[in-house]
């Protein structure tokens, strides 16, 4: 039943917050007169003592003890004496252990925002060094548009930024106390929350004392938050391992980042690349296992919520790790910009800057549409590139066409043309890049 029960093999990890929670409350319940000055630094300097002990490896705990909140009010009593009793004056463990998750995930959440804000350091980084770097653009993956390697880096730099955004809004969510509310009503006992709120530097408290020991919904959207990084850094991995087989041939990761094979000596594997990939379906359960724990939960605590530390501390310990390995395979990968302008020029790329050149001309898009159609299949089954049509071979389909025609049929300036704000063209590219430069310096 005690081996059932515990959970002190785990949320020991939460032992610095407790500590932290701890002595604050310590310190209030001097302030307030509920304790003696004297009692509450007998506490303080007990919780440090500690604290010092478990960090050098001095000092276990037993299962027994169940949980690290009275792991740590054991050993607390064990140095100190009866005073250590007086500490849970005010409090349960119902809001304590609101109060240490929220302490920890939101020294998590600061770190992977820092992560993040790497990562986005190194693709604009590497933004900067493609800048004339052409590739085929996919949908479906086929060949749909040229586009240029900074355009493309610079796009999951936006999906990256968009998870910072988020995690700063969750940030916020968790950054809010509450302690003081005891099992489930608050306490008669005269506390001074917003005093523990400035030691612990929480903006804010909670508003309904139900609520705060009840409420993991900041745990759930951190969760979802980690989730979508990892769904970005799949999809961005996916390209990468597709990029780096022989067929596409587009990129070569390094070598730190590769493996080699047990038994073909050729092979390089982008295990990183796959890892991270495959590690995304830990972070989505995670996710669901604390939507699927909550769903059924009456008001207020119930002992279900012991299950909510374990997938918070997997995504935590999955998300940073790929965050860190991440950065380092996108900064080292060596990008074969011949290659990616080989393929970039093949597969009639150009189809849809001809049809938008025969709609200046005044032909309606789905006409111009159906004439560049034609013109592909007619190049396919003479198995020729656009560029080695003539003059007449264009006028079988449109017979208005000129010379100019021909400059439309080039990879470069369909990139060079999409000056459209957003779009791909080189000086579009360096204006976003100047925007994102200018947020940072306001940031």
């Amino acid at each position: 039943m005690e081996e059932f029960t515990a959970s002190i093999r785990y949320d020991m990890r939460l032992l610095r917050h407790d500590i932290e929670g701890s002595i604050a409350h310590a310190k209030m319940l001097g302030k307030q007169g509920i304790i003696s000055n004297e009692e509450s630094e007998k506490i303080v300097a007990g919780l440090i003592s500690i604290r010092e002990d478990i960090e050098k490896g001095d000092l276990r705990f037993s299962v027994s003890l169940e949980d690290v909140h009275m792991a740590v009010e054991s050993a607390l009593i064990e140095r100190i004496g009866e005073a250590g009793g007086k500490l849970h004056t005010a409090r349960s463990r119902n809001d304590q252990i609101a109060l240490d998750i929220r302490l920890y995930l939101r020294e998590e959440a600061a770190t992977i925002l820092q992560l993040l804000a790497k990562l986005n350091e190194t693709l604009l980084k590497r933004a900067k060094e493609e800048i004339d770097t052409l590739l085929p653009g996919c949908t479906h993956l086929q060949k749909a548009q040229p586009v240029l390697l900074a355009h493309y880096l610079l796009a999951y730099r936006e999906m990256f930024h968009r998870d910072s955004l988020r995690m700063r809004s969750c940030y916020e969510g968790i950054n809010v106390m509450p302690l003081g509310s005891a099992a489930l009503a608050g306490t008669s006992i005269p506390i001074d929350r917003g005093y523990v709120a400035r030691l612990l530097n929480f903006p804010r408290i909670s508003k309904n004392s139900m609520d705060a020991v009840a409420d993991r919904d900041f745990a759930a959207e951190f969760l979802f938050d980690t989730a979508l990084i990892m769904m970005h850094l799949s999809r961005f991995c996916e390209d990468l391992i597709i990029w780096s087989t022989d067929q596409f041939g587009f990129i070569e990761m390094a070598d730190s980042f590769t493996t080699g094979s047990s038994i073909m000596p050729q092979k390089k594997n982008p295990d990183v690349a796959e890892l991270i990939r495959g590690k995304s379906g830990r972070v989505y359960g995670n996710l669901v296992s604390l939507l699927t724990l909550m769903k059924g939960l009456p008001m207020t605590y119930n002992r279900d919520l012991q299950e909510d530390k374990e997938p918070v501390f997997d995504s935590v310990d999955t998300v940073r790790s790929c965050l860190e390995i991440f950065e380092g395979l996108i900064g080292s990968t060596v990008f074969k910009k011949d290659k990616m302008m080989q393929d970039a020029k093949t597969g009639y790329a150009a189809a849809t800057d001809i049809a938008e050149y025969l709609v200046t001309q005044g032909v309606p898009f789905r006409k111009a549409h159906a004439i560049v159609g034609r013109l592909v299949g007619y190049c396919i089954e003479k198995d020729k590139n656009f560029d080695e049509l003539s003059l007449e071979e264009v006028k079988m389909f449109y017979e208005g066409a000129k010379t100019e025609i021909f400059k439309y049929f080039d990879v470069e300036r369909s990139v060079a043309g999409k000056t459209v704000s957003g779009g791909t063209a080189r000086q579009a590219i360096l204006e976003r890049i100047k925007e994102i430069e200018k947020e940072r310096e306001v940031s």
